[in-house]
């Protein structure tokens, strides 16, 4: 392995890159030719005491060296930040490329820039590296010692924009506070990133300086014209030396900086004094209200009550959560008065639960609690509080702060138990534990009483909206019960699905209210409100809030055969909720996303083993969580035919005594359930289960959960008759809303005609089954149903053997790695081809082999291997 590093300074110093490279191998070069001898001792020589030599005879000696050591054993040739290389040296690194043949020798450079250093062959394949994704950000800076935590890694991860390093440069500067003469804006005075950096804006004109500064301190989206009115000069000219040394680019009327490390350095080499001007003048010429008192609080020499109560006016008009919590942190740290500042912290409290850090939020608590404050923002406090610790995954944490808050602060008014109750609601259902739904019921009853000089104030009459409080009513209820939800429901009035945004109150009732369709079974009504929730919650950074979303939205997506927009929810949501540290809701998606992939045939040992966000937090009081793995892992198994498995991962979601796990996700399961029994001979233990689940349904089940009863008591109810069972499953036509569920039910009841000596009757439900599988791309089940159907008597599909000969080569090698589940791109990294080549192929081979979709070939080539066997 040969490395060198190129640097700026040692340009004007010819084959200084080449020296650095050459060095550990100096050695060999005494068994060169006398000729190339005398031309490399030279040219790598730290003190150069003869004249340069011929460019042209040091490309040859290098090619030969290479070649030479090339032959001896394989050689990797790495330079970083080519550009800065010196002229000669990047020659030889260029003659190299052009002409080395031999197999042995490699070269890899890397240069910053969207374009290749001048003088590299133009043939060259090069390889952009585009920034980090966010989870891998996150986990990159987690990583780095000191790393910060709460409000100041979220804007450090915003700065850095995925720069890997400017994410360990700033990860450098983000230690403990050392100045506070900005108590605002504590980023503008980390000191000097990198000195390269400084070299380079040191030799820009004084004006152009000058504006850089304004540049750097405003918003990232505020318009070019408000910073050049702020800087003083209407000549656009001042920021061309700046475009011309490559340091921003002027665009889209804003003023873009090519590195973040190089807006950081723009602001933090300029004195404090210039800084404070600049942060004023731009706030006397932005248009936005919200950057007006973001600039003032950066330019606050300390407490400031007019620049507090701008910040904390136009937080909650952001309609963007980081702002407002940013805002309302910073209006708390400059309010002279101890009750405004406990006022602020507690809304700060809010909008940081709703952007959803669980570090930021416990940062934020932990100075209020150091106050005194009233009940109501006790309240309000303690709310966000409990949200964030379940989010993370600690339920009893969650809920005993609630109860303490009930115990202590909490006084007979309607608005604060039912803000309470609500939060305690959604902790009981993702904890699942007996105790905590049975203590709902106090706080609920607190919510129903309200004293009559008891108004709501603040964040709370948000709340106290007649509509809200109904739907906040019925939420708890459900949450409280486990039962009840569909006449609710049928009781509320639903929000309107218009184009225009929701205020905050109408966003809650929003959740609420889908919630609570999901909890009914009525998944169009769940599905509507939840997206266009969504939408907002996305728009408005309210991932906090979004968290208690994100695993209904998709398992409902799921059972409702919208598999490719869960996959999108599931993989966005994940990312987020890995930046912002959501324990438990990242484990969520973790394991509907395992869920997808074994529904779809693509499930593998990791993806059905404990990962490490399964064993990261206590399961014990995370039973919704567990649930969602414990399917996972068993539909994992069915799709490998591994029934012993499959049952005893849905037997887990059941007591001995057939008690739920979940008292939702749980009954849903029973089909699924009854289904392994079946297969592995358990139908006894199922079936009591089964009775257990029935007598919690109630005398009125869901209709969803009607159809999944029939079709569990159709498979393991011995004393029932299963032909009238299996029809009450597939008689009603809503059903057809639950797909996956509805084809198992076909093949069950296929499996039953079967044997039952019906056929004809049997190959009709399984053709039915099938083109719903086929339709999912549910490849398991579909490999199942046509099993079935040769097992009844049906005519063959055309062989797949004369298709695949129909293809060329190369098209059956790219079906073959598609049909293993590679994506395009994977494809064409092995095989050298563009993702567009390789999909061109795969369209034009479709037709040839009689199929469809991608999902299709899986089944195909393994009716192929069939056929050879």
């Amino acid at each position: 392995m040969l490395s060198a590093i190129g640097w700026a300074v040692e340009r004007a110093h010819p084959y200084a890159c080449l020296r650095q490279l050459l060095m550990p191998v100096r050695h060999e070069i005494s068994a060169l030719p006398q000729a190339n001898r005398d031309i490399l001792e030279p040219a790598i020589a730290p003190v150069r005491t003869l004249p340069p030599p011929d460019p042209l005879a040091v490309q040859g000696a290098v090619l030969t060296l290479l070649q030479r050591l090339g032959i001896q054993r394989p050689v990797v040739v790495t330079v970083d930040d080519v550009q800065d290389c010196d002229r000669p040296s990047l020659d030889v690194l260029g003659s190299v490329l052009r002409h080395l043949t031999d197999d042995g020798v490699s070269l890899l450079l890397a240069a910053r820039g969207d374009l290749a250093p001048p003088g590299l062959p133009t043939e060259l394949p090069y390889v952009r590296l585009a920034p980090l994704a966010p989870q891998a950000a996150a986990d990159f800076l987690d990583q780095q010692p000191g790393a910060p935590k709460g409000r100041r890694r979220l804007e450090l991860l915003e700065e850095a924009q995925g720069n890997p390093l400017a994410l360990l440069e700033l990860c450098r500067l983000a230690q403990p506070d050392t100045d506070l003469a900005f108590p605002g804006h504590r980023s503008l005075l980390s000191p000097y990133p990198r000195p390269d950096t400084e070299v380079e804006l040191a030799a820009l004109p004084t004006a152009t300086q000058h504006a850089l500064l304004y540049a750097a301190l405003a918003a990232p989206d505020e318009p070019l014209a408000t910073v050049t009115t702020a800087v003083g000069t209407p000549d656009l000219g001042v920021w061309a030396p700046a475009e011309a040394a490559g340091v921003i680019t002027v665009a889209d009327r804003r003023i873009w900086f090519r590195h973040p490390l190089v807006r950081r350095a723009a602001r933090a080499r300029q004195p404090a004094q210039l800084r404070r001007a600049a942060c004023l003048g731009l706030s006397r010429v932005t248009g936005s209200p919200v950057y007006r008192a973001q600039y003032q609080a950066a330019a606050a020499l300390g407490p400031d009550e007019s620049v507090a109560a701008a910040l904390e006016e136009t937080a909650w008009g952001t309609q963007n959560a980081v702002t407002a919590a940013t805002a309302l942190e910073q209006a708390a740290q400059l309010s002279p008065d101890g009750a405004a500042r406990a006022r602020r912290l507690a809304e700060a409290l809010a909008a940081a639960h709703l952007v959803g850090d669980p570090d930021w939020v416990g940062d934020l608590y932990r100075q209020f609690t150091q106050g005194a404050a009233d009940a109501e923002l006790t309240c309000l406090a303690a709310a966000a509080m409990s949200g964030a610790l379940s989010l993370a995954s600690f339920q009893q944490e969650a809920f005993d702060l609630l109860l303490d808050v009930r115990e202590h602060a909490l006084p007979a008014d309607g608005p604060l138990a039912l803000a309470l109750a609500s939060v305690a609601a959604a902790v009981a259902d993702q904890s699942a534990l007996p105790h905590h739904r049975s203590q709902l019921a106090a706080l609920f009853a607190r919510s129903d009483s309200r004293s009559a000089s008891a108004v709501a104030t603040g964040a709370l009459t948000r709340l106290d909206e007649p509509a809200v409080r109904s739907a906040l009513r019925a939420f708890v209820s459900v949450a409280a019960a486990a039962h009840g939800a569909g006449q609710l429901l049928r009781r509320l009035e639903f929000p309107h699905l218009g184009a225009l945004p929701d205020a905050p109150e109408r966003l809650v009732r929003r959740l609420a209210v889908a919630w609570i369709a999901y909890q009914a079974d009525e998944a169009d009504t769940c599905l509507r409100q939840y997206r266009k929730a969504d939408t907002q919650l996305r728009a408005r950074k309210a991932l906090g809030l979004r968290g208690w979303s994100l695993a209904p939205m998709a398992d409902t997506l799921l059972a409702t055969g919208w598999w490719a927009e869960a996959e999108t929810l599931l993989a966005e949501g994940s990312d987020a909720a890995a930046v912002l540290g959501q324990t438990r809701v990242h484990a969520d998606l973790d394991a509907l996303a395992a869920t997808l992939a074994a529904l779809r045939g693509r499930s593998t040992p990791e993806l059905t083993a404990t990962g490490p966000n399964w064993c990261a937090f206590d399961l014990a009081e995370n039973r919704a969580t567990h649930a969602r793995m414990l399917r996972a892992r068993a539909l994992a198994a069915a799709a490998q035919g591994d029934w012993a498995r499959t049952f005893r991962q849905l037997r887990a979601l059941f007591d001995t005594d057939g008690s739920p796990l979940h008292p939702f996700l749980s009954p849903r399961t029973i089909a699924e359930l009854a289904t392994a029994a079946q297969r592995i001979g358990r139908e006894e233990e199922a079936a009591q289960v089964l009775a257990q689940v029935r007598t919690q349904q109630g005398e009125r089940p869901t209709p969803r959960m009607t159809l999944l009863l029939h079709h569990a008591t159709a498979v393991v109810d011995r004393a029932a008759d299963p032909e009238e069972h299996f029809q009450l499953a597939l008689v009603n036509p809503e059903g057809e809303r639950w797909p996956w569920e509805r084809a198992r039910a076909r093949l069950s009841y296929a499996v039953w005609l079967r044997r039952s000596r019906q056929p004809l009757q049997a190959r009709e439900q399984l053709t039915a089954a099938l083109e719903i599988a086929e339709r999912l791309g549910a490849a398991p089940l579909a490999a199942t149903v046509r099993a079935e159907l040769r097992a009844s008597g049906a005519a063959a599909d055309t062989e797949p053997d004369g298709a695949l000969e129909g293809l060329t080569a190369q098209q059956r090698q790219i079906v073959e790695m598609a049909a293993d589940g590679l994506s395009n791109r994977e494809i064409g990294e092995q095989l050298f081809l563009s993702p567009r080549t390789v999909g061109t192929h795969l369209y034009n081979s479709y037709p040839k082999l009689g199929v469809s979709r991608r999902h299709q070939l899986r089944d195909l080539l393994a009716a192929t291997d069939r056929g050879a066997d």
